[in-house]
């Protein structure tokens, strides 16, 4: 059993040690603050859990194990934004929860988790009220003691933590309040960060997300490393369930192949095609939920824009019905693949190939020049394939080469995309253009994609003796907006063809 918490907060420090003394100054009056209420005192003792290489802490996470408060048990917090967490707890035991170690495994994976600070607290805990009595935030005065190894060290902390639903804007007022008084914010971003830098285990940083240089290898590492990160980041947000994460974790998986394809003048194939398919297979089993998702939301809307007079029959209990049928297994199957040890070999194999990349000639001459190339050759072979869809009669085979100028058009995005650092408007502008592109062939495959579950709707509604007019108005609704996107490609496609946009990037 496990229960989620958003944290918002900001940890504080005194500017001076005769501050110090002073103590924490009243914020009785500060923005909507009516009173402050003393809680009492609690004593804490949290141990930290990291990898050996401190794989948690470099990427701002933190475990522990605390016992003593209200909330004692095991704590994993993760990080949000600044001064945002999410705080994931279980209860008290001798060893890591399954949930909790669950949602650290793409960190994790073979490595173990042992402890690595402990932590003691005194904390003084108040409530900041407003004028009815209703809790804002609490306030908690901390005299803390690090233990690592042989090695001790001690502070004084004090944090101001919002309660559910309360403007952030009150904790600029306290923050303005406490300056005045000699506090400031903290420049630790959590008591393990500050506790490791002080007994001289600093976390490890991250790699930059620039390029080190302006060669072509160089940019091209920079952003395969950023999807890797994406995708690690993820991992534990396709587990809690979270809007939007498995098609996050899509993008970086399909962002990352496409650019082992755009740049095999840079990065030796022989090494990133198997990767590359193992990206394939990756998205592939994840997408199964999502796609469900998007087209049940597409028929959804559909089916809101038709006329009362038009919806005959149990519409909406035949599409749960339907709905249900077909995800009752997806959610479980999308989360089973993240534990499955081909999930887990790929991360390693990804961060091997980043650790020695499999440079070839290109990768050293200059990134403008590389990409720019790159870029124009995505864009040509996008051409051929709108060119060739065009040329089809309405139909079967026509909607097919759509879906394939579909793939190239995100294909040739992405590369521009990610050359933007590197070459800046030109590849912007493109990218723009390119994506005009894409989501009108886009619009068509998912209207191509609910014509089929239309009629299989339809089929289902007549073999339990219902009206399948619904659904055949629907389906005939999806080829009209398809044969709309049509008529209008040419036209897009006639403003992403502009010689201006290519002759920018040569």
């Amino acid at each position: 059993m496990v229960d989620t918490k958003r944290e918002i907060e900001r940890k504080f420090e005194f500017s001076k040690a005769k501050n110090a003394r002073r103590g924490v100054p009243d914020l009785t009056g500060t923005a909507a603050i009516a009173a402050v209420t003393d809680q009492g005192t609690v004593d804490l003792d949290a141990v930290y859990y990291d990898t050996p290489d401190q794989r948690l802490a470099a990427d701002g996470l933190t475990l522990r194990r605390r016992t003593g408060g209200a909330d004692e048990g095991w704590h994993l917090k993760l990080p949000v934004s600044p001064g945002v967490r999410d705080e994931v707890a279980a209860p008290l035991g001798d060893t890591i929860p399954r949930p909790l170690a669950a949602l650290l495994r793409s960190r994790v994976r073979d490595s173990d988790l042992e402890p690595q600070v402990r932590l003691l607290s005194s904390r003084k805990v108040s409530h900041l009220l407003d004028a009815d009595g209703a809790l804002l935030a609490e306030l908690s005065t901390d005299q803390v003691r690090a233990e690592r190894g042989e090695t001790a060290v001690a502070w004084t902390e004090v944090e101001v933590e919002l309660a559910d639903g309360i403007d952030p804007a009150l904790l600029d007022a306290v923050e303005e309040t406490f300056r005045k008084g000699g506090l400031k914010v903290s420049d630790a971003p959590s008591k393990l960060a500050r506790a490791l830098t002080e007994t001289g285990t600093a976390p490890p940083a991250r790699p930059a997300a620039t390029a080190e240089d302006d060669t072509a290898g160089a940019h091209v590492l920079a952003y395969l490393r950023e999807q890797r990160d994406a995708l690690i980041a993820q991992d534990p947000a396709v587990r809690r369930n979270l809007p939007d994460s498995v098609h996050q974790m899509r993008v970086a998986s399909r962002r990352m192949r496409s650019a082992f394809k755009t740049h095999h003048k840079v990065l030796d194939r022989a090494a990133t095609d198997p990767i590359g398919e193992e990206l394939r297979w990756l998205a592939g089993e994840l997408g199964v939920d999502r796609d469900q998702e998007v087209l049940l939301e597409r028929i959804r809307t559909r089916l809101d824009e038709l006329p009362r007079t038009l919806q005959l029959g149990p519409v909406r209990a035949r599409l749960r019905v339907w709905n249900t049928a077909r995800r009752s297994a997806s959610r479980r199957r999308a989360v089973a693949v993240l534990d499955t040890p081909r999930y887990l070999a790929l991360l390693d194999t990804v961060d091997a190939l980043l650790t020695e990349p499999p440079l070839r000639g290109r990768a050293a001459d200059p990134a403008p020049k590389v990409l720019s190339k790159a870029i124009l050759r995505d864009y040509e072979r996008l051409a051929g394939r709108v060119d060739s869809a065009l040329a089809l009669e309405p139909g079967h085979e026509r909607d097919l080469a759509l879906h394939q100028a579909r793939k190239a058009a995100k294909r040739a995005r992405y590369a521009a995309e990610a050359a933007v650092p590197a070459l800046g408007k030109p590849a912007e502008r493109m990218a723009k253009a390119v994506k005009k592109v894409q989501g009108l062939l886009g619009d068509h495959q998912d209207g191509v994609v609910a014509r089929e579950a239309l009629r299989g709707i339809g089929a289902q509604a007549a073999g339990g003796g219902e009206s399948a007019f619904t659904w055949g108005v629907l389906y005939a609704r999806e080829e009209t907006l398809a044969e709309q996107r049509e008529r209008e490609l040419p036209d897009v496609w006639a403003a992403a063809s502009k010689p201006g946009l290519r002759a920018a990037l040569r």
